[in-house]
């Protein structure tokens, strides 16, 4: 490590003021930043008018191109996976270890912000573009990535480019066609890929030291509690659950009130008790009725049928499973009371990912350094992280979202804290570095 690339560390026994010196660009940082919202950006719009960059997209193909340039620049060996994962390598100086690999995504949801997984990648941009300044030299190789289709909400599937990374995706997806007839396949030959050799974007075991990724909380805990950092303490498991209540269809002026088989009254009565149960425990846990199917949907007919979802999240899956059996139980008795069958399928479980000990100690170690305040949090949000924790020790790094306002053109973080985040992340790394072994 370089003299320079040492006295930006942890400098014990210094001042405050010198460890509060940043080894980021804030103003660098927050250019690039500007610059990738230009891709997708809705015409006459500027930075406040938010994004729709899709993956698999031209405006995600465009920014792509812009962004190996950047990486390119900041003296990164740039290679694309099959998926279509971007990577940027930074030699070691020791062969034999394993990389150091951080990022995030760059694609949105429609009509969204411009710092969801953003800020992470332009984050990873940024420290390396410090330490191609700086010329300074680490043990182990750094890559950064830029997953691609993290959102999903082209051709259906969240977390494509993780999910491939890890060996988790099916090829079968290539197939999935969107509104103009394209498939995944078509669009990652697009994208210059060779869909035949799709899964040689599965990263071998053993080939990754650790994962960071650093990100925008999306939540208000940080923001409310007025606290710059957050050290995630994993990411929480997603149960998904498509529910149907069976009743009868009748005439709805002929039939009395005692006789009524009301599908919609049962659903009411079923979303109503996912809320209480949820909010039994205590805990951070959370659970959701996103909307209800209603047939035959006219307002002179009893309705006879209703699909509604359930959808849980928390960090402990034992909590989760156990909700959802007192969830079934009461769902049974409502039925027996309004004369209604309740039945649901599991569509859906993301076990939840926790974070490594050694790597969240880092974390709040680089922060403590930096003159940051920390605070340890679940995300309730899922992330790339969670896939790459089958392959490799994962941390996270959250920085505060302004009133917890994200997938939003409103989505916004105080540069600042974008940076110190960025910096937070830098001298994550280089710890890291220091502290991990071959193993």
């Amino acid at each position: 490590m370089s003299c320079c690339l040492a006295a930006a560390l942890f400098l014990h026994g210094a001042p405050l003021a010198a460890q509060q010196q940043r080894s980021v660009n804030e103003q660098r940082l927050r250019a690039t930043l500007e610059k990738l919202s230009e891709f997708g950006r809705p015409e006459g719009a500027g930075f406040e008018g938010g994004v729709t960059r899709l993956g698999f997209s031209e405006e995600d193909l465009a920014a792509r191109r812009w962004l190996v340039d950047q990486m390119r620049e900041a003296g990164l060996e740039v290679r694309v996976d099959q998926a279509g994962n971007i990577f940027g390598r930074r030699e070691g100086t020791d062969s034999n270890l394993p990389v150091l690999l951080f990022g995030s995504h760059i694609d949105s949801v429609p009509n969204g912000g411009n710092f969801d997984g953003d800020v992470g990648s332009m984050g990873a941009l940024e420290v390396m573009r410090a330490l191609h300044e700086q010329k300074g030299q680490t043990r182990h190789p750094l890559e950064m990535v830029i997953w691609v289709n993290e959102e999903g909400h082209h051709f259906g599937k969240g977390l494509f480019g993780s999910s491939a990374a890890a060996g988790l995706m099916d090829a079968g997806v290539l197939e999935r066609r969107d509104g103009q007839g394209m498939t995944v396949a078509d669009w990652l030959r697009r994208y210059g890929q060779d869909p035949a050799r799709f899964a040689d974007a599965r990263i071998p075991r053993g080939r990754l030291a650790a994962y960071v990724e650093l990100h925008i909380e999306q939540g208000a805990v940080l923001d409310e509690a007025k606290t710059q950092i957050g050290i995630v303490q994993g990411i929480v498991g997603i149960h998904w659950y498509t529910c149907h209540v069976t009743g009868f269809a009748n005439h709805a002026g002929t039939t009395p009130m005692n006789r009524r088989q009301d599908a919609l009254a049962a659903a009411a009565r079923a979303a109503l008790a996912v809320r209480e149960e949820v909010r039994r425990v205590a805990g951070r846990q959370v659970g959701t009725v996103g909307y209800m199917k209603v047939e035959p949907g006219a307002r002179n007919i009893i309705p006879g049928r209703v699909e509604f979802p359930v959808e849980l999240r928390d960090l402990d899956a034992g909590k989760v499973e156990r909700i959802w059996g007192r969830i079934q139980e009461r769902f049974a008795a409502i039925g027996r009371e309004e004369n209604a069958t309740i039945s649901c399928e599991p569509l859906q479980g993301d076990k939840p990912a926790l974070t490594d000990p050694a790597i969240r100690a880092a974390i709040a170690e680089a922060a403590r350094a930096a003159g940051y305040s920390t605070m340890e949090l679940p995300s309730g949000a899922g992330h790339d992280a969670q896939q790459i924790a089958t392959l490799a020790p994962v941390g996270m790094i959250f920085v505060p979202s302004r009133g917890g306002i994200s997938h939003s053109p409103r989505e916004f973080t105080d540069w600042a804290d974008i940076a110190n985040g960025a910096e937070v992340l830098y001298r994550t790394i280089l710890l890291l570095d220091q502290r991990l072994d071959a193993k």
